[in-house]
């Protein structure tokens, strides 16, 4: 009986051994699965972080060009309005010219229409004379 005993206490134990061992297999098992699936996660945050670090990098310069487009393009809205204002100016100043020139045009033709009539009365007059 008391080999009996042992043997059912050594039999008691390798099985409890064995499932010892098989839990401890797969608690190690899962604790590598999860490291790797850590170590992924970890991999994924520093590429989401690198991406998001340049992304802000590049905003500040996209922002910086935007301000320097802004005020290259506000000075060419004022040298714009400037051209404006000059042109409306010299187009004033155009018009003022050609009605005067057309007063003095109008003014000419009168003088020589004068004139014509001035010759045209003093040869009969220098006939008369005569």
């Amino acid at each position: 009986m008391e080999g009996d005993s042992k043997t059912r206490l050594i039999l008691i134990l390798s099985i409890s051994t064995v499932l010892f061992l098989v839990t401890t297999v797969t608690s190690c098992s899962q604790v590598r699965r999860q490291l790797g699936r850590h170590r992924q996660e970890m991999e994924k945050r520093l590429d989401f972080e690198e991406q998001a670090s340049k992304l802000v990098r590049d905003k500040a310069v996209l922002e910086e060009k935007n301000k320097k487009l802004t005020v290259a393009l506000e000075e060419k809205v004022t040298q714009t309005d400037k051209a404006a204002k000059a042109l409306s100016q010299e187009e004033l100043i155009n018009q003022s010219l050609k009605e005067e020139i057309e007063k003095l045009s109008k003014r000419i033709e009168k003088l020589e229409a004068d004139l014509k009539e001035a010759l045209a009365v003093k040869p009969a007059d220098s006939v008369i004379t005569k």
